[in-house]
């Protein structure tokens, strides 16, 4: 009972001041004064003989005044909001702020990526890898920045990594320009992770082309990265097979596109790691590599939520007072 008690916090403890209010109350407040003289009963001597030779009065005025002031005490421990701390819990933790940058350039929608047995553009089969690996970050905040002629930001850094898929299924090629604005891409998202604590800003950068558009230089935007505490995985899709007119499979004219060098810088200067796709199955490991090198932490900070207790020391100031009030009427009756 004594650690109980001891456990106890108030919300509110400077409603315990109002204890003594009742005295001030009297204090201050001039006696009442009956008028005239008092009515005098004939057999009045006999009565309180009788009441004296029984003891009423002693149990009418005696314990029962207690009462009263016990539930009184027991309403201004009620309104000072008594809380007791239940049992740990342990809530999700936030793992990651992470970046996810695309590539919305007119190359995306060449059609050399296969998707479940269909040919399909760049664009779309990275769509499908992205929505698998979205749905392993349970517990990241996920943004998402598009890129072309400019960067631009989709989604915010956000929990709701469903609504970072829905911004991802609107992309389509050429919102963002044809060309490739990869150094104002990473400087964008740098800009956004700067919010977060340094251990946990990540970018991911999907492209197939080379820089040919925005203000700032790939290796500048990397340097820029680097000093603020943010690793920048580079992915380069594409250059796989591609399906002629005549249905006929032929490999890819486009593979040099990809400038893997800048790529490799920005992640090695980021302390990063450049990974190459050439169709969707390796798309799909490497943002499964990813997902492990940045793993979600499992475990948050146990917390103990506080319980209210202000109800049960009313329910028994209540209690007491209706004891009081028996007790009274009793008396009385007596």
């Amino acid at each position: 009972m004594s650690a109980w008690l001891a456990a106890l916090h108030f919300a509110w403890p400077w409603m315990l001041a109002a204890w003594p209010l009742p005295w001030l109350v009297r204090a201050l407040l001039p006696a009442v004064r009956p008028h005239g003289a008092a009515m005098r009963m004939p057999a009045a001597a006999h009565v309180e003989e009788m009441i004296q030779h029984t003891g009423v009065r002693a149990r009418a005025t005696g314990a029962w005044p207690w009462l009263p002031l016990l539930a009184w005490t027991l309403l201004c421990v009620a309104a000072a909001r008594p809380q007791g701390l239940g049992p740990p819990s342990i809530p999700p933790a936030t793992g990651r702020g992470m970046m996810l940058a695309v590539d919305l350039s007119g190359s995306m929608q060449e059609p050399d990526m296969t998707l479940g047995g269909s040919q399909v553009d760049r664009l779309t089969a990275a769509k499908a890898v992205l929505a698998d690996f979205l749905d392993r970050r349970a517990g990241d905040r996920v943004g998402l920045i598009v890129f072309g002629d400019r960067a631009f930001v989709l989604a915010p850094l956000t929990a709701d990594l469903q609504a970072v898929r829905d911004q991802l299924d609107v992309g389509v090629v050429g919102l963002a320009g044809q060309s490739t604005a990869l150094g104002d891409a990473v400087a964008l998202a740098v800009k956004r992770l700067r919010e977060l604590p340094t251990h946990e800003r990540v970018l991911v950068l999907l492209t197939d082309g080379v820089n040919t558009s925005g203000v700032i230089e790939p290796p500048k935007a990397a340097e820029l990265a680097r000093d603020a505490g943010v690793r920048i995985y580079t992915v380069a899709i594409g250059g796989g097979d591609q399906q002629t007119l005549f249905g006929i499979t032929l490999p890819s004219m486009g593979e040099d596109d990809v400038d893997e060098a800048t790529l490799q810088r920005i992640a090695d200067v980021t302390g990063g790691r450049f990974y190459r796709a050439r169709d969707t199955d390796a798309l799909a490991r490497i943002y499964g590599e990813i997902d492990r090198l940045e793993p979600v932490a499992a475990k948050g900070r146990a917390i103990r939520p506080r319980i209210e207790h202000a109800w049960q020391w009313l329910a028994a100031a209540l209690a007491v007072l209706a004891a009081w009030m028996v007790g009274r009427f009793a008396g009385r009756r007596q």
